[in-house]
């Protein structure tokens, strides 16, 4: 009983030290004001809540630049393009700056097809290049969208349904190279090369008389992973000559990009694509060799993109502050609306005197 007694006048000690002394009931007078003003405070204090809570449920995103200082990686690229020539006739060959056949990193494929696309695949196409398109020019304003999501833009051309019933006039060009992380030139002209340990030549007096058409349609063309926020402004472009000694060239910056989010992390590349059309006319004096150009070249800057929100301290202080504001506001309105209608209060009986006292003048 002893110990009993003791541990409870140390709670009633604790208890006398209340920072925040109560005032009896007996002294606290209800009104209607002070009910309503209570009322509102509290459904303002569950709205503000609601709002703070997605606030820091939501986050933002901080891109920062840093120099690129990973040199021994290396750099993956998807390529699938459709150009209106059949495969015998042409050949597609990648060198880099180091004058290193790249091919030893990957094969692409050659597929002999049609040019002209089915209904089924034209309407994906035109809503591939659609999509694409209104991605690139509103980019800048949905960009913190698309890195939220978790959905990775791909597209995938679907079978051809109607067959042609004529020879292949097409042909298809797809895979995946392993690069190395320098510039580097992907060209399809006329002909096929012949590869060296130092460099190639193109077989092209061989197919001199071939009727050329370099008219092209590029269903992919990125580097590195897919990631959600990357938009590859290749994909969907489509390209139709109806001359065919062209030179149709795509300068290509390539950007390395770290995405940071909560529980991912993802290395991958990011560019952008300058185009030059160039037509070939010896009689003019303009010398080249016709065919399509990829001149890629990597960037001395690396982009971070990084997933933040507020830390759980900042948090809880102002979920404190909102309420503690609240209701310091709300006290103080109600002291208000209370001087305000006790000042009225004491000014009517003096106002309805005046009347009475004229009625008795007016009786005697």
């Amino acid at each position: 009983m002893l110990r009993y007694r003791g541990v409870k006048q140390a709670l009633d000690a604790v208890s006398r030290l209340d920072a925040f002394p109560k005032v009896k009931e007996e002294f606290v007078q209800p009104t209607r004001v002070g009910g309503t003003l209570s009322l509102i405070s509290r459904l303002v204090i569950l709205f503000l809540i609601y709002h703070e809570v997605s606030y820091y449920m939501d986050s933002r995103l901080i891109f920062t630049f840093v120099p690129d200082t990973d040199l021994q990686s290396k750099l993956k690229v998807h390529i699938d393009l459709t150009v209106a020539m059949p495969c015998k006739s042409i050949g597609a060959d990648i060198l880099d700056s180091t004058n290193q056949n790249v091919f030893s990193f990957g094969i692409l494929q050659e597929e002999d097809t049609w040019f002209e696309l089915c209904p089924s695949q034209r309407v994906h196409f035109d809503y591939m290049q659609h999509h694409n398109s209104y991605l690139r020019n509103e980019y800048h304003s949905i960009a913190e969208i698309l890195y939220k999501s978790d959905h990775a833009v791909v597209y995938s051309m679907p079978e051809r349904v109607v067959i042609p019933d004529r020879a292949h006039d097409a042909c298809r060009i797809h895979g995946v190279l392993t690069l190395n992380k320098v510039a580097g030139n992907f060209h399809i002209t006329v002909g096929k090369t012949i590869h060296f340990s130092r460099g190639h030549i193109h077989l092209n007096s061989i197919f001199a008389n071939t009727q050329t058409n370099f008219s092209h349609r590029i269903n992919r063309f990125s580097f590195g992973d897919h990631t959600a926020g990357i938009i590859h402004p290749l994909d969907g472009d489509e390209k139709i000559f109806d001359n065919g000694q062209v030179m149709m060239q795509y300068f290509i910056e390539v950007v390395p990009t770290d995405v940071e989010k909560f529980y991912s992390h993802s290395k991958t590349y990011q560019y952008t694509v300058r185009e030059n059309l160039q037509l070939i006319d010896i009689d003019k004096g303009m010398q080249g060799v016709a065919g399509i150009y990829f001149k890629y070249d990597m960037s001395a800057l690396r982009v971070l993109v990084r997933q933040d929100r507020d830390g759980i301290a900042q948090f809880i202080v102002r979920l404190s502050s909102i309420i503690a504001g609240i209701v310091v506001i709300s006290g103080l309105l109600s002291k208000c609306m209370h001087l305000v209608g006790d000042l009225c209060c004491k000014r009517r009986p003096s106002g309805d005197a005046a009347p009475l006292v004229h009625e008795l003048k007016a009786s005697n």
